[in-house]
């Protein structure tokens, strides 16, 4: 009856509610592999185009099962003050069966798509249990209003969902249940076989991230090189051969005086609504804050569009190059460790390189191409204080940047550090077994052998 109220209560909010035409531009697409058994799983993200009519019908579904999600919260908190008893995820079913003849609500959804959402919740207590016991202190999982609440999704294809496109999975419609067919932007790179379904709503817009089973193929490379990755030059890679480099692009540095100004203009406003209306929090937002929230949001995604599309083709080239490259281990949290105000600007520049991503990205591309992305230990082969000719270990500050050894040896700091990963590399794989040098440095994976079980992120045009 708790729950029953809280829907009625809902519905009525809902209804008054305008719901407002859909717009937006086309979006970069994204995939996220994931290896299981030999085959292959990822996530291709398709951009939707809805009418106002299907735009509507969405919000209403993603409306729906925002209040299951917390109605099955309210349950479970209720539960547990009056009884002291958990429910867990089958129990919550058997709750959804009941309320779905009550309901005419969820009544409308698909069944497993509602089942979906209860599974997200039940993963979402198993996830604080987890924590709690490792002695963290995690938050609660919370209720979420609707612009909190991103969307759902469906478990198999043809329930509720189907996917229609080409031979190449090529743009086409998605087949949504209460909403129709929707036409739809994106390609993958490897085509597969449809799985399950997500519908988000990002920045306005609509998106489908459909789980495809594939067999990615890539060309490796021939060459054997270390890469130093960096924030001053994006990447240095020394071959036998020669040494050369990837220029940063600084995307967020380019758009930082743009989003200044967009910032200055909400504070401006921000202020003066907030004196208007006496309130400091949950003040009227008018029509121009809002506009001006929409503006930072798209520079931001555009900075990150940028940004996530640089990596990818910058992976898919150096896999296309290099047969065995070279790594050093980071860390970056440590990296943008506090420092004060006078390590925010570098702090800045270290997450807008992004070497977390670039080196995952790295990885999980050698794997496919049956490359191999060996990770050296750090803090053993340290090769920015490391001499690439003699084996010197000096500590350098970070303003150095230029090495000067006193056997002779002059470079940059970058090339030295690529060098000596070089070195290191040459030195893993000298007269050994390629499974053994595989198992004790960690590469990607040895050539001829299949892929180890990973998580990655993938491009779809890389």
């Amino acid at each position: 009856m708790h729950c029953l109220r809280y829907l009625v209560t809902l519905t009525k909010w809902y209804w008054s509610r305008k719901v407002q035409r859909y717009s937006g531009r086309s979006g970069c697409e994204r995939i996220i592999t994931k290896h299981n058994q030999g085959m292959v799983q990822r996530k291709l993200t398709y951009r939707l185009y809805p009418t106002a009519a299907q735009a509507a019908a969405l919000e209403h579904q993603r409306w729906v099962h925002c209040l299951l999600w917390n109605m099955a919260l309210a349950e479970r908190r209720r539960v547990w003050s009056e009884r002291q008893v958990s429910l867990g995820f089958s129990a919550q079913c058997k709750q959804l069966t009941e309320w779905r003849r009550q309901s005419k609500l969820l009544r409308g959804l698909n069944a497993q798509s509602e089942q979906v959402t209860l599974k997200r919740l039940d993963l979402a207590f198993q996830h604080f249990f987890r924590r709690v016991k490792k002695g963290e202190t995690p938050g609660f999982p919370r209720f979420k209003p609707l612009h909190r609440f991103k969307g759902w999704g469906y478990k198999t294809h043809g329930d509720g969902w189907r996917l229609i496109t080409n031979e190449r999975m090529q743009h086409g419609t998605l087949r949504l249940s209460g909403v129709g067919k929707v036409p739809i932007r994106g390609k993958p790179r490897t085509p597969g076989t449809p799985k399950t379904c997500e519908i988000l709503k990002k920045n306005g817009r609509w998106y489908a991230s459909i789980t495809l089973d594939c067999k990615p193929a890539r060309k490796q490379g021939e060459k054997m090189g270390g890469l130093d990755w960096g924030v001053e030059t994006f990447a240095t890679i020394a071959t036998p051969e020669a040494t050369k480099s990837i220029d940063n692009p600084r995307y967020l540095a380019r758009t930082l005086n743009a989003i200044r100004r967009v910032q200055q203009d909400i504070s401006r406003k921000e202020k003066a609504a907030k004196k208007a209306s006496g309130k400091t929090r949950s003040f009227p937002v008018s029509n121009r804050l809002r506009r001006e929230y929409e503006r930072l949001r798209r520079l931001h995604e555009k900075v990150a569009n940028q940004r996530h599309d640089f990596l990818h083709q910058a992976t898919a080239r150096l896999v296309g190059e290099f047969a065995v490259l070279g790594l050093e281990a980071l860390n970056i949290k440590n990296m943008t460790a506090s420092g004060g105000q006078h390590k925010k600007g570098l702090n800045r520049s270290i997450l807008d390189a992004a070497g977390g991503a670039f080196h995952r990205l790295l990885r999980y591309k050698a794997e496919e191409a049956g490359a191999w992305a060996m990770e050296a230990p750090t803090q053993q082969v340290k090769p920015s204080q490391t001499c690439h000719a003699c084996g010197r270990q000096e500590k350098k500050p970070l303003g150095q940047r230029r090495h000067e050894c006193p056997c002779g040896a002059s470079c940059s700091r970058d090339e030295n550090a690529a060098r000596v990963l070089l070195a290191w590399v040459e030195q893993q794989l000298s007269g050994r077994e390629p499974a053994d040098a595989w198992r004790t440095v960690r590469p990607a994976n040895p050539p001829g052998e299949p892929a180890r079980p990973s998580k990655r992120e993938t491009h779809a045009i890389a």
